[in-house]
């Protein structure tokens, strides 16, 4: 597998003093011409750079070039499953989640790559799991999505955070 067909995200986890939760981080994708994940809510991460020696240095450099957020401070949990795009396209990109724990929540300065953030309680993620449509390349899916915000988690972001609350 080429470099270009390997992408690693970052779950980020850390504790909300104020609501008593366990947190993570979302981010909203900018919108751009032709890119097909414009405005989809994700994790942050990316393609692997064939500068990276591996997918975790991948997380780490994505994570900060997308929010600011320096992950070399924050505990590796572990990892998840590799996942693959359900739908088939030109490519089989394979993405590897990573699972950190910070201490803090850290302060984030979001990239021309990010609309938007928001700390989600990871409790809320089970109360929010539906289905609902989405608009895709032109076709109306129906799709497993957890909902925050009236923004609607779905994909491989929904894939993953499904697979993370079924560890416990």
């Amino acid at each position: 597998m080429q470099p270009s067909d390997q992408a690693a995200v970052a779950v980020i986890l850390t504790a909300s003093a104020e609501r008593e939760t366990l947190d993570l981080l979302l981010i909203q994708r900018a919108e751009f011409e032709g890119d097909p994940w414009s405005g989809h809510m994700a994790l942050p991460g990316g393609r692997r750079d064939p500068e990276d020696v591996d997918l975790r240095a991948t997380v780490l450099r994505e994570a900060r070039e997308e929010t600011g957020v320096e992950l070399g401070s924050a505990r590796l949990l572990g990892r998840l499953d590799d996942l693959r795009p359900i739908r088939r396209s030109e490519r089989a990109l394979a993405v590897r989640p990573f699972v950190y724990w910070s201490a803090e929540r850290p302060k984030l300065l979001l990239s021309d790559e990010v609309a938007d953030a928001l700390w989600v309680p990871l409790s809320s993620l089970r109360r929010s799991a539906t289905h609902t449509s989405v608009q895709h390349r032109g076709e109306a899916l129906h799709v497993p999505a957890f909902m925050i915000d009236r923004r609607a988690v779905w994909g491989m972001t929904q894939r993953v955070l499904a697979g993370l609350l079924d560890l416990d």
